[in-house]
């Protein structure tokens, strides 16, 4: 069974296809869009660690779009390269441990309302699952592997903590971001975990059969010809 809840993500893009338009007739290269998205997502991790909640939201969702237009842009303009998606992808690693960084620094004791200390923990294996979902779809594409799998990927990711964030902010003691903070670190070791067995069921080779002996040919006594 194939878990890929990403599946509409290219129906979702359809409808942003008037504004991605915009980007590729700008001119601007696809490692510009790519730099400036991540400056948007560093500064949604400020943005947490000052405890600025909604700004912090509005820009992890506003980076994750400029995450989308990169490679729209690319694709549209002929402009894919080795270095880009290298390049894209390190900056996405980096600026999703700035973000949760900064989540983090809410429950350190320094904001007046997020106060459960033991939230550190799982702020910590929220970023750790995430950086393994990435590492393990990495490793499986460099086997040859499709391995775009699992329940919490990048873009499940960036859409529950802006909509957290943005649309609740420290309401309620931070329920929303809490409840979702511990949905993510559960989901994303869950999804990397899944994406081991799926890499595992399609490098299982069937044992090879033992390779048949060749039979000894008996000597042959030479037999004279009758004349």
């Amino acid at each position: 069974m194939k878990i890929q809840p990403s599946a509409w993500r290219e129906q979702g893009t359809r409808l942003l296809n008037p504004l991605l338009d915009l980007f590729v007739r700008s001119g601007l290269s696809p490692n510009v869009i790519t730099t400036i998205g991540f400056l948007v997502t560093a500064g949604a991790g400020v943005s947490y660690f000052f405890g600025r909640l909604q700004l912090g939201g509005l820009l992890v969702l506003l980076g994750g779009l400029f995450d989308v237009i990169d490679g729209y842009v690319a694709r549209k303009r002929g402009l894919s390269t080795l270095f880009g998606s290298f390049y894209d992808s390190t900056l996405d690693r980096i600026s999703e441990v700035v973000v949760l960084l900064g989540v983090l620094s809410l429950y350190n004791g320094d904001y007046p309302t997020l106060g459960e200390p033991w939230m550190v923990y799982v702020v910590a294996l929220a970023l750790a699952g995430s950086l393994l979902v990435s590492y393990t779809r990495a490793r499986a594409e460099g086997l040859g592997i499709d391995c775009r799998v699992g329940l919490m990927q990048r873009a499940e990711r960036i859409l529950l903590l802006g909509i957290a964030t943005l649309f609740f902010g420290s309401w309620e003691n931070g329920v929303v971001l809490t409840w979702v903070m511990i949905a993510m670190a559960a989901l994303t070791n869950l999804t990397a975990l899944y994406r081991i067995y799926w890499v595992y069921r399609h490098t299982r080779a069937p044992a090879a059969p033992p390779a048949a002996t060749p039979k000894r040919r008996q000597a042959k006594s030479p037999v004279k010809e009758s004349i």
